[in-house]
């Protein structure tokens, strides 16, 4: 295990029991996402009165959000040296629950922004820490097959998310409605957390010079980056992420521009899961049997394909690409993450884990950015999907690299 101690768990308590935390997380950000870029559209387009460029810079928002994110992650290797795993864990489900439930009132746009960005503090630390976790009580099983489990668990949650969130906005006639239940979900995995009974020994904070910690994060990514086989992994973790960041925030954009009503981008979210969920019953047999490499290869292909399909069709024809390119995502992931945890000690893995992590947060600052950029000079928001086939050709290229 890693260098924290457990005094008591319980006895029951294992991989899998951390992999189910999965439902809550999935289910919450399921939600969340259905309609946080629709939120933010509302809140730039009522401040510029322009909603070509509010749409463009909704992309620049998200990327700011996430460079903040990214720090996070990148310092959380300093808070688990001060604090419990346990206790860290705790804390972040408690303050996304707060955040999401006050989000979900009609706040002012400077607020909204404050708990957006606040909330965003508590689910990096969760994120980070439930693989650790995994890890922590993996045994004999093995990452691959834990991380099947949670993503199984994360797709069910998301399966009705959408439909659940856009029928609530609907029915109360607003689209920040939908947080409180978000809030309210991550209440019930901070409950299902506090069941098993971790206690861990309380750490002694020792202060520390601004410009050491600075220091040691430094050198600590650097250390990283060296480590043979993490350069890759982190690419290739940048690719699976940048792809997943465009499509979560341009699909419910580019739906509603076509014409369609809320109900069917719910369906079209909803439906998009069920490859997910299916796919993730078997992944971590093939990955056994086949390894990582050539499930990301299949995912990257098609995705690209099908990416370069959703720049020239309109309509129906459109959302039936954004239906089927799940299918190139529950490829990828279960998988995405494995070489990280195949190439490093778990002694080692808390320590690294908050610089790999990073990946989930750059490809949300470079991408949407990227995409901003080509919506300005095509000027119709569907240029974005040229990101998403630049991205996975590079992704693909790396990924099948010798060396």
């Amino acid at each position: 295990m890693n260098k924290d101690k457990y005094i008591s768990v319980n006895a029951n308590v294992s991989g899998y029991s951390f992999a189910n935390l999965g439902l809550f997380t999935g289910f919450a950000s399921g939600v969340y996402n259905a309609v946080y870029s629709l939120v933010i559209l509302g809140i730039f387009t009522e401040i510029l009165a322009n909603e070509q460029l509010a749409s463009s810079v909704v992309g620049v928002y998200v990327a700011l959000y996430s460079v903040f994110c990214m720090i996070v992650g990148i310092f959380s290797k300093e808070l688990l040296r001060w604090f419990s795993k346990a206790r860290l864990m705790m804390f972040a489900f408690l303050l996304v629950v707060v955040c999401y439930s006050m989000m979900s009132f009609s706040v002012k746009p400077a607020t909204f922004i404050t708990l957006d960005w606040v909330s965003g503090i508590g689910s990096t630390i969760v994120g980070i820490l439930i693989p650790l976790f995994m890890a922590d009580f993996s045994k004999d099983v093995g990452m691959a097959k834990l991380n099947a489990r949670y993503y199984l668990w994360v797709n069910i949650g998301c399966l009705f998310a959408p439909l659940f969130a856009l029928n609530m906005a609907a029915w109360f006639g607003n689209y920040r409605i939908p947080f409180l239940a978000a809030g309210m979900i991550y209440a019930g995995g901070l409950l299902f957390f506090k069941r098993f009974g971790i206690v861990q020994m309380d750490k002694e904070i020792k202060r520390v010079s601004p410009k050491r910690t600075l220091k040691s994060l430094w050198i600590n990514t650097l250390v990283f980056f060296r480590r043979s086989g993490m350069p890759r992994a982190y690419i290739v973790n940048f690719g699976f992420y940048a792809l997943a960041a465009m499509r979560v925030l341009y699909v419910p954009i580019v739906v509603v521009e076509q014409g369609f009503s809320a109900n069917v981008l719910g369906w079209v979210l909803t439906i998009g899961i069920l490859p997910y969920i299916i796919f993730d019953f078997f992944i971590g047999n093939w990955v056994r049997r086949f390894g990582y490499k050539p499930l990301m290869t299949i995912g990257l292909v098609s995705f690209v394909g099908l990416a370069t399909v959703a720049m020239f069709v309109h309509g129906w024809a459109l959302l039936a690409v954004f239906v089927l390119w799940q299918i190139s995502g529950a490829f990828m992931e279960p998988v995405h993450d494995l070489a990280f945890f195949d190439n490093t000690q778990k002694s080692e893995q808390a320590r690294f884990y908050g610089v790999f992590k990073t990946t989930s947060y750059l490809p949300k600052v470079i991408a949407p950015i990227l995409g901003a950029l080509f919506i300005a000079i095509a000027g119709t928001t569907s240029a974005v999907w040229l990101v998403s086939v630049l991205v996975g050709v590079i992704t693909l290229a790396v990924l099948l690299m010798k060396k």
